[in-house]
């Protein structure tokens, strides 16, 4: 899979993603860059605290908000150096500054090594998969608030029959 490198600061799609979730050893940022964030280490949360890989990749929705990152594994765990999605759902982001003013990013995932395993590879085939249930949901959806104005223009229009 191609990387595309994401090189600018992206606010709100950053602040309203990650900020929520980020835990952090000092006061917020307010606004993280994707350049940044590219390449932090990704670990488990809570227990083990065992490194899983670094992120290789943050993927957006149409409105830009955050939905997953890619996690290159490396061969740790037996995932065997694959690219991996995780969903928001599963991992915080954590900032910390450092003596010399720099700071310093992490992902933690909530999940044990088994579902961690279970989650999805990042290739093609689920790439293609992802976009079509986006577009299948978003034809429901319209179909669905089509559907709701067209019985609602029907209810008034026999209302002001009477």
């Amino acid at each position: 899979m191609r990387k595309t490198p994401l090189t600018i600061a992206i606010g709100t799609a950053l602040l309203g993603s990650f900020a929520m979730g980020a835990h952090a050893q000092d006061e917020p940022q307010g606004m993280y860059s994707a350049e940044d964030i590219l390449d932090a280490e990704v670990y488990f949360a809570g227990g083990s605290g065992e490194e899983i890989g670094e992120v290789d990749d943050i993927l957006f929705d149409e409105e830009m908000r955050i939905t997953a990152i890619v996690i290159e594994s490396g061969s740790v765990l037996g995932l065997g150096g694959r690219e991996i999605v995780v969903d928001t759902d599963y991992f915080t982001l954590e900032t910390e500054t450092e003596a010399n003013g720099d700071t310093e990013h992490r992902i933690m995932v909530e999940a044990s090594q088994e579902e961690v395993e279970a989650f999805p590879t990042y290739d093609n085939d689920w790439w293609e998969q992802t976009k079509a249930n986006a577009r299948d949901a978003w034809q429901t959806t319209q179909e669905g608030a089509e559907s709701a104005w067209q019985r609602t223009r029907e209810a008034l229009d026999t209302s002001n029959d009477n």
